[in-house]
């Protein structure tokens, strides 16, 4: 890939990130100061930079806890900081949504409780309900990810096996006043969904829940589920989501001079297969264009490589492309982390099959190693955001 392909690249992956950054979206959105205390709860992956911003903006006092993965804890000047498991729920976990709650219950009827929430949350703040260990609900979500079940549907068992989601953290602030301010990182922003719904009203049933197992063949617990709050008192607000860096990506692609074209703000499904349609939208198209899509793809585990679902897609894509002249992708997270490495996704461009191995690497989905032997990954460390899966395609750079 030419350097200036891989700055337009990073470029257009940027500006899409910029656009959903707490700094931009959360100033609008803040409240005025209550007669009492205000207290911020944060958490999620950009949960220090969305209590930054609070911090920075509010001119009383502020206590509160914000709770991230691990290496994204940086001090902030009023608030406190707790790191926890990611993407797998760990005893930090635990006691990171045990101090929430009593954070919550604490407030009274004339405070203020913001909640920061963004996603990455679900595994972050875990609080099993009583009969169900945290090893039997780690067992099931990562089964769930295994055989490919979309976030919805793994949130909705989540909801049902915890005493923090579903509202659990809502009933626990009344009767303070609530206010959650979301970035969404779920296709179709759904509040039950972000981040398991902790200040959500859930739609949702046991019963639901039970048989999303039963379709996946995975063993149920026999003790543990808890039916969800189907009503809580407060305010919710998504202030950003995908659609906000899908936006930004495609006014600087027209900057760099390329012709935007949107070809889908929530696109789900297999990586593998969501690729091979994307590469023939490339391979019609006529440039110099951008197609830039957004939302959040599966991938169905079979083998026991490394990678995530925007690597995989990449891989995918250059093999359908088969090495297509002008044609160049970057498929990413918008926070960084794409599956459970350290890499945000990968780059592709005509040359990338030159290197043996692709079909074998897919096979065993190991996109990641595939990637790293060419030295394509892409690595951004915590963008500050999430707002699920950002991928580019550049026809004649």
């Amino acid at each position: 890939m030419s350097e200036a392909a891989r700055q337009h690249l990073e470029a257009i992956f940027g500006a899409g990130v910029a656009e959903c950054h707490p700094s931009r979206l959360l100033p609008p959105h803040l409240p005025e100061p209550p007669p009492g205390r205000t207290m911020v709860l944060a958490l999620g992956k950009a949960a220090v930079p969305m209590a930054r911003v609070v911090e920075e903006h509010w001119g009383g006092p502020l206590c509160g806890l914000a709770v991230t993965r691990r290496g994204a804890g940086e001090p902030l000047g009023r608030l406190d900081i707790m790191t926890a498991g990611h993407p797998v729920p760990d005893e930090s976990s635990l006691d990171a949504a045990r101090r929430l709650l009593a954070l919550a219950r604490s407030a009274q009827a004339e405070d203020l409780v913001l909640v920061l929430l963004s996603g990455g949350a679900s595994a972050l703040a875990c609080l099993p309900s009583p009969g169900i260990a945290l090893a039997d609900k780690r067992r099931i979500t990562t089964a769930l990810l295994r055989a490919g079940a979309p976030v919805g549907e793994i949130n909705c068992v989540r909801r049902h096996l915890s005493l923090f989601k579903g509202g659990g953290l809502a009933a626990a602030a009344h009767p303070a006043k609530l206010l959650t301010l979301a970035t969404s990182d779920v296709v179709g922003d759904r509040p039950e969904d972000i981040g398991s719904g902790p200040t959500a009203a859930d739609p949702s049933s046991i019963e639901d829940a039970r048989s999303i197992l039963r379709r996946y063949r995975i063993e149920e617990p026999q003790a543990g589920w808890r039916e969800s709050e189907k009503s809580v008192p407060g305010e919710y607000k998504v202030v950003g989501s995908g659609r906000s860096a899908v936006d930004g990506a495609a006014r600087k692609a027209a900057e760099l001079g390329y012709l935007p074209r949107i070809i889908g703000y929530d696109c789900t499904g297999e990586a593998r297969q969501v690729a091979v349609a994307h590469a023939r939208f490339a391979l019609q198209a006529s440039g110099p264009a951008a197609l830039i899509s957004g939302g959040e793809l599966t991938v169905t585990l079979e083998g026991s490589g490394r990678g995530g679902p925007n690597q995989e897609y990449a891989l995918a894509l250059a093999l359908a492309l088969r090495g297509a002249p002008g044609i160049c992708a970057l498929a990413t997270d918008t926070d960084g982390i794409d599956g459970s490495g350290e890499a945000a996704g990968a780059f592709i461009d005509p040359r990338t099959l030159r290197q043996s191995g692709a079909e074998e690497a897919l096979a065993r989905n190991d996109s990641g190693g595939f990637f790293a032997a060419r030295q394509d990954l892409f690595v951004t460390g915590p963008t500050g955001t999430n707002v699920n899966d950002l991928r580019i395609i550049l026809i004649d750079p």
